[in-house]
């Protein structure tokens, strides 16, 4: 065999050990894609005019930035209200659900009491049942209260780990604590500790990796609900930004009728959609910069919580 022929040999065999690397790169270049459209698609019709809206030629890059939109988004959402009381929301619910549910969570993995295993079976058949189907009854019962227009209906839940949230960090935090050594807590009691104590010395700092979990899908799940907020606040003053989006659409919607005879404006229809866009992509701004700092750590969590499967 001459030299160029296992020269030749060599590189082919080097190409067919790294075929499934490239063919990996590939399908995750693909899926980013398919992530990614969603977003770059938002970004890219927030900053057009009506004219690039309407040009079948423009399709991703506009002719020129329109940062007019988010001006006009803004007044619209009363972004900086609405930015506050998500932010207050977020945060206390938030709160409320990692205390809630990480007590509920150690109660089920570690005491044995009757009916222990029909409260964990509440717990998983809450995860099924979706808040729409309870909705009537909830909104009587928080009339009846006298919560509706303002935040309790939205922080109180959390503190009493409720509903399909709830539900599902209590899970979490129980498939965590089911497998943590039972030896920790019994040298702690041996030392005098009480349960309060174990759980704050010895329990929580062990059980990082699953409130982290808890505390991102928490940040997300709360900041960008529209449903809940939309039926039980429906004061201005006390409207959520997800539901400020709503009001964009209304508003322009409502001035449509005059954009064609004052702004010779055919298509009533392009104006809200860079608008819409722009309010959008001010909403998810903050889940995006929250997750880019803390996706290291949420992925260790996931890991060590034992949540990816492995």
């Amino acid at each position: 065999m001459t030299r160029n022929a296992v020269r030749f040999r060599s590189v082919g065999q080097k190409g067919l050990r790294a075929l499934p690397r490239v063919c990996l790169y590939l399908l995750l270049f693909g899926l980013s894609f398919v992530f990614l459209y969603p977003f770059l698609y938002m970004l890219s019709k927030s900053l057009m005019t009506n004219e690039d809206l309407n040009n079948f030629m423009v399709v991703w890059l506009p002719r020129s930035l329109h940062f007019q939109n988010y001006a006009t988004a803004a007044k619209l959402m009363n972004f900086t209200r609405g930015f506050g009381n998500s932010l207050f929301v977020t945060l206390v619910a938030t709160m409320g659900q990692l205390i809630s549910c990480s007590m509920a969570g150690y109660g089920l993995a570690r005491f044995r009491f009757p009916g222990r295993t029909a409260s964990f079976f509440v717990v998983v058949l809450a995860m099924i049942i979706p808040t729409q189907t309870i909705i009537v009854p909830l909104y009587l019962l928080y009339a009846k209260l006298g919560w509706l227009n303002t935040f309790l209906p939205l922080i109180v839940p959390a503190f009493l780990g409720y509903g399909l949230k709830g539900a599902l960090f209590i899970f979490i935090f129980r498939q965590f604590y089911s497998g943590l050594p039972k030896e920790l807590e019994e040298a702690s009691q041996i030392d005098g500790c009480g349960f309060l104590r174990t759980y704050a010395y010895i329990v929580f700092p062990v059980a990082r990796s699953a409130y982290m979990v808890v505390l991102v899908l928490a940040l997300v799940w709360h900041w960008s609900d529209y449903f809940e907020p939309s039926i039980f606040v429906s004061k201005a003053d006390l409207q959520l930004l997800s539901a400020g989006l709503n009001n964009i659409s209304n508003a322009l919607t409502l001035a449509a009728d005059t954009l064609e005879t004052v702004y010779d404006i055919n298509d009533n229809n392009a104006l809200n959609n860079a608008v819409v866009m722009a309010g959008t992509f001010m909403t998810v701004s903050p889940l995006i910069v929250m997750f880019a700092f803390l996706q290291k750590k949420f992925i260790q969590g996931m890991e060590r919580a034992g949540l990816t499967g492995e």
